[in-house]
């Protein structure tokens, strides 16, 4: 009998943390993935297929549960980087499992949201920049949560006055993610789209490679002067984040 009423506790305990999570954050067809972290994320993962947005716009599919178990230790290792008070100035609390996820008809590797504190991952997402495509995704919640300090009109004004960028992200043709051999003050072609995309470029790339772009900026002046903004501005965040 305590055994019976002990797994019905737990199914209970279970049940509402999923109920609770979908009042929080207003994404259907979720399962819990996995909950406990010592920096606080919660896992969740698509059981089906949902969309979302105020038109819908934002689709995604079930995520295969093989797919999942082979890709999740490489993305906790990830988002293990992150202790719980950064992910709290960033507002990110639960992270979502799906596959082919898409905005506005635009495939995309991951949505972030700091209102609902979530960040969406496709686990299906090009896996030569996986690793990267999550941190790109973060700093883009690290951005929305402290405009401050990432001021688009300061980090502008280190390019040539002859470089202009794109009107929007989506309005631009430069997507390649493929690192330049000669940089120009530019890591990749999806850095020239506009400036949130170039601080992110650069964020994901200090998280994962590190050391390249440390030998990078030896020879390039634009990029150095975009590096030390974005090191400078980070440390008023979480002086160890780098």
């Amino acid at each position: 009998m305590k055994i019976l009423i002990l797994f019905v506790f737990i199914f209970q305990i279970s049940y509402v943390n999923a109920d609770e999570i979908y009042n929080l954050i207003k994404i259907p067809n979720l399962e819990i993935y996995k909950l406990k972290n010592d920096n606080g994320i919660r896992y969740l993962s698509a059981k089906g297929n949902f969309k979302i947005g105020v038109n819908k716009n934002i689709t995604c599919e079930e995520a295969n549960k093989n797919n999942l178990k082979t890709k999740f230790p490489l993305i906790e290792k990830n988002l293990n980087r992150y202790n719980s008070n950064f992910l709290n100035k960033i507002k990110l609390k639960y992270v979502i499992f799906c596959e082919n996820l898409f905005i506005s008809k635009i495939n995309t590797g991951g949505i972030p949201d700091n209102k609902n504190r979530t960040l969406i991952l496709d686990i299906n997402f090009n896996k030569k920049y996986f690793e990267r495509m999550i941190h790109h995704e973060i700093f883009h919640m690290v951005q929305n949560t402290h405009i401050k300090y990432f001021d688009e009109e300061k980090f502008s004004s280190f390019n040539q006055t002859s470089f202009n960028y794109a009107e929007c992200s989506t309005c631009s043709n430069r997507l390649n993610l493929d690192l330049y051999e000669k940089t120009d003050g530019f890591l990749t072609e999806y850095s020239k789209s506009i400036p949130s995309e170039d601080m992110a470029e650069i964020f994901s790339f200090l998280m994962t490679d590190k050391e390249t772009i440390e030998d990078k900026i030896n020879t390039d002046k634009i990029l150095s002067n975009k590096v030390n903004f974005i090191k400078l501005n980070l440390s008023k965040i979480d002086k160890n984040i780098l």
